[in-house]
């Protein structure tokens, strides 16, 4: 196992298979225009294949295929089905924003994936047009569906909560939850990457998301639990649990196990950090397997980031990244990061 020099392992991969998205989420990419990585710089099948046995072999335990939007690969079933041959894995997982994942459903499966993430952050049509720029919430709905029919286990709903937008639909959310077979998870807006028109006063708070689901559904307990998850876990007298994930106001750096890769191959520790690690150039150069993993053993081993800690000791908080310099380095994109 490798630890960081605060005895974090390495214990979960977000490996991005492209930066492209096919919603346009006010939280994330508010813009009208962006600048995406390079064709040729994008991982092929096997070099992700490749990198994601490499990081299984260091002692990753999950590893999690993300974009911008994952299923506009349209060798995704391919690439599912050869990370989840890797020896030593033990879960596969997709994020995505449920638009196009129902008809690939059952070939997803088939391929090797165990769990899914599908975003949904409200549940009415005219909202999801001002949100996400999007007229298909009943494909993303559907996609819940199939991924119960499927038999998909551990499915979750991903939902970030902006205030005036969405925020009074807590409780909504946890039934369509309930009704699918879905864990909730609650996110707080991030001032990360494409979040150009963050502000805190746009941030609703774990604190009063439980406020709220409180007076609807009677106070949640905290649900102990030993993994290094980003959100905190809560049950409902009711049974239900759901989660937060209260990266603004209550950062989880201390237990935080994941980095990233992004779709041209380069490596972050973290989701705040200014640049990363090229893992695509000694791919290519035909560097070694072994070769590579010192790379990130070494990268590892030095690893001190505590970016969300960090920005929350900033007295006049601000969005992370003006226009201008996420337009001079996509990488610093949340799409391009992969969340």
């Amino acid at each position: 196992m490798i630890l960081d020099r605060h005895a974090r392992p390495l214990g979960t991969l977000r490996l991005s298979v492209t930066d492209r998205c096919n919603l346009r989420c006010r939280y994330c990419m508010p813009e009208d225009e962006y600048v995406w990585l390079p064709g040729e710089s994008i991982l092929s099948r096997d070099e992700l294949v490749r990198l994601a046995s490499v990081f299984v072999g260091l002692g990753a335990r999950e590893v999690r295929v993300t974009g911008g939007e994952p299923l506009l690969r349209p060798d995704l079933e391919s690439i599912v089905s050869g990370i989840s041959g890797v020896e030593g894995l033990a879960d596969l997982a997709l994020t995505t924003n449920g638009v196009l994942f129902a008809d690939r459903a059952e070939a997803l499966e088939r391929a090797g994936l165990r769990r899914v993430t599908i975003s949904l952050d409200t549940l009415r049509p005219d909202r999801a047009r001002a949100l996400s720029r999007t007229t298909r919430l009943e494909d993303v709905l559907r996609s819940l569906r199939e991924a119960a029919r499927v038999g998909f286990s551990g499915t979750k709903i991903n939902a970030v909560i902006v205030r005036g937008i969405n925020d009074d639909e807590l409780g909504d959310l946890i039934e369509i939850g309930r009704e699918h077979r879905a864990e909730v998870r609650f996110i707080e807006y991030m001032d990360v990457g494409g979040a150009t028109r963050w502000s805190p006063r746009d941030v609703v708070s774990q604190r009063e998301m439980l406020a709220a689901i409180a007076q609807r559904f009677g106070a949640p307990e905290l649900v102990e639990q030993a993994s290094p998850a980003p959100a905190a876990r809560f049950r409902l007298p009711d049974g239900t649990v759901f989660g937060i994930v209260a990266s603004t106001t209550a950062p989880f750096c201390g237990s935080c196990d994941r980095s990233r890769v992004t779709a041209d191959g380069i490596w972050l520790a973290c989701l705040y950090a200014e640049r990363g690690t090229d893992l695509r150039e000694p791919l290519r150069a035909g560097a070694s397997d072994a070769a590579i993993a010192d790379i990130v053993r070494q990268r590892w081993a030095a690893r001190a980031d505590r970016g969300a800690e960090e920005r929350l000791r900033v007295p006049a908080r601000e969005p992370l990244v003006p226009i201008s310099r996420l337009r001079a380095d996509p990488h610093r994109e949340m799409h391009t990061r992969g969340g």
